[in-house]
């Protein structure tokens, strides 16, 4: 199993939106891509409540490495990756197995 740990601070304001309004939608669709993309097994997005750290985590976990680099390239993920891009100042990830 390989689990994929994603950390991003977002702008205040983004795509007309606040930072709170963005981190739901991110939420929403990290989340909604579970049983859509074969291998990832889960996905659970954390809204930070520390102003010093990151605002928002994303942990999940992939069957295998394969899993999650086809998850990577995937359509769906892809769509939800560049609405992230577009809102988030850093980011910073970790993938390990287990």
């Amino acid at each position: 199993m390989i689990k994929h740990i994603v950390f991003w601070n977002l702008k205040d304001t983004a795509e007309g939106r606040s930072k709170q309004e963005n981190a739901l939608l991110i939420k929403q669709g990290l989340e909604g891509l579970v049983g859509r993309i074969d291998g990832l097994l889960k996905a659970e997005v954390g809204i930070g409540l520390d102003a010093d750290g990151y605002d928002l985590c994303l942990y999940s976990e992939f069957s295998s490495k394969e899993a999650l680099d086809a998850y990577q390239v995937h359509p769906e993920h892809d769509k939800v990756r560049k609405f992230v891009r577009s809102v988030n100042t850093a980011r910073a990830v970790c993938d390990y197995e287990v």
